[in-house]
């Protein structure tokens, strides 16, 4: 088992350096000027080429592309992820002040698929081509197939002009301020986990419908097993793997999907700091915002390949 962690860890570093090697060279080949974005169009024009050049050697961006990058790492590992042109904070306070609200939409997501998406496979593989089997397919096809920012939009919609209802937009954690909080995230946290609930309700019938076929079930329920207790005990449990496996990869790509559904809740986390960002050409937020992405999807997928590892000991000899 150690073998096997401290393989997922090298590999883990090594595609969070080609990560951060991609982040920087597209962050430097977008079209535009962090001056026109900074000055405006008009303002760029008046400002004399001198003072244009000593403007981008204080932001370090006329340096050779591999000192830019050497000096973009150390800082990194100094936590130091540089300041936004717009506003007063660095970007490692935006993180401190918006990761969490961002963190907890993520994992609330999450669970949230769980509840929803297990007990409809359950259903779903128990009595597969009937009408319930039928209708849970049609929902997870549907959920699938709306984007998240347009749900998230009729959501916001509906509930402003069915019950005037508006989120508050400050809240400290779950923890603190329970209530507020929940408020703020539970909108964004619908939408994006019930997209996840159709990849999981899917994914887990297929698993249950293949696994329940298997001797081992069969011998279970000659024995006289409660059909409920088979599924519970035997069926469910393995089911389950491929399932903790999807649910990992999907809290990664709920972080880049919490942009959109964010600026269409208003919720000031991450996602929304990012469309501020990429709207406003704020290369070093954008910049720093992307690799915190990809390192937490990185880590997010270390951990589950653990997990899985711990769970099914076969995978560790792989």
């Amino acid at each position: 088992m150690f073998s096997y962690i401290v393989r997922r860890l090298a590999f883990g570093l090594l595609t969070i350096i080609g990560v951060s090697i991609v982040v920087f060279v597209v962050m430097r080949i977008l079209p535009g000027d962090p001056l026109v974005a900074i000055f405006g169009p008009d303002g760029y024009t008046k400002l004399p080429e001198q003072e244009r050049a000593s403007l981008m050697a204080q932001l370090g961006l006329s340096d050779p592309l591999w000192l830019q990058y050497w000096r973009w790492v150390k800082d990194i590992a100094r936590g130091d992820f540089g300041r936004s042109f717009f506003r007063s904070e660095s970007v490692a306070e935006m993180i401190l002040r918006r990761g969490p609200l961002t963190a907890q939409i993520a994992f609330l997501s999450v669970l949230f698929s769980w509840l929803v998406g297990i007990p409809v496979a359950i259903v779903s593989a128990l009595r597969p081509n009937s009408w319930a089997d039928n209708v849970v397919r049609f929902f997870s096809i549907l959920f699938l197939a709306i984007p998240g920012f347009w749900f998230g939009m009729l959501m916001v919609l509906g509930l402003l002009f069915t019950f005037g209802y508006r989120a508050p937009l400050t809240g400290a954690s779950l923890l603190t301020d329970p209530w507020t909080t929940l408020q703020i995230i539970i909108g964004p946290a619908i939408v994006l986990g019930l997209g996840q609930a159709a990849y999981i309700a899917r994914l887990a019938r297929s698993s249950l419908l293949e696994i329940i076929r298997e001797d081992y079930v069969r011998t279970a329920r000659a024995k006289g097993l409660d059909g409920r207790r088979v599924i519970a005990l035997h069926a469910l449990p393995n089911a389950l793997l491929p399932v903790i496996t999807l649910s990992g990869l999907l809290l990664g790509f709920v972080l880049a999907g919490s942009i959109p559904v964010e600026r269409a809740f208003g919720t000031p986390g991450l996602g929304l700091a990012m469309f501020t960002a990429v709207s406003e050409r704020d290369v070093f937020v954008m910049q720093n915002l992307v690799f915190l992405y990809a390192v937490v999807f990185v880590v997010l997928n270390i951990l589950v390949d653990i997990i899985i590892a711990w769970l099914d000991p076969r995978i560790r000899y792989q």
